[in-house]
């Protein structure tokens, strides 16, 4: 389970250290493998567990193939899949097609959201935190799921 908001730095051969506590989720996940990919509706990436991610991928294998929004939903998150393990020194080399995606150049802010992470440029997410503060979520235009929701 990943939580937590973390400021980290691409270095300039795109590579990002993982936190030490995200780290510890993942070895005690024993996961060794992660699969990072695009947000198809945020300029973020997502980073999977690779475990998770065969999950996702099933899903999106299923989708009908002549739908155009299933098609363009496969096309971005499985185009954009990239496998990656952590080096020796508890990095990960994001490849440059979802850096550039993402926007991605040293400034980085690293999520966690559950069964994943969410990796943003930390100018894009202090952005779209301003957007969330200055117009916050009305209960009109919540789901139901989340109405009882109790925090």
């Amino acid at each position: 389970m990943f939580r937590g908001m973390h400021h980290i730095n691409l270095d300039a051969k795109g590579r990002l250290a993982i936190p030490a506590k995200v780290r510890e989720t993942l070895e005690e996940a024993s996961v060794s493998a992660l699969v990072v990919t695009v947000d198809s509706q945020d300029r973020c990436l997502m980073v999977y567990p690779l475990e998770e991610w065969i999950k996702i991928e099933a899903k999106l294998n299923q989708l009908p193939t002549l739908n155009p929004a299933s098609k363009q939903l496969k096309r971005l998150l499985q185009g954009y899949a990239t496998e990656c393990e952590t080096d020796g020194s508890g990095r990960v080399l994001i490849s440059p097609a979802c850096r550039e995606y993402a926007g991605l150049v040293k400034e980085c802010v690293l999520m966690g959201q559950g069964n994943k992470l969410e990796l943003w440029d930390k100018a894009r997410w202090d952005g779209q935190l301003d957007d969330y503060l200055e117009q916050p979520m009305s209960l009109e235009n919540l789901p139901d799921e989340l109405k009882s929701l109790s925090i």
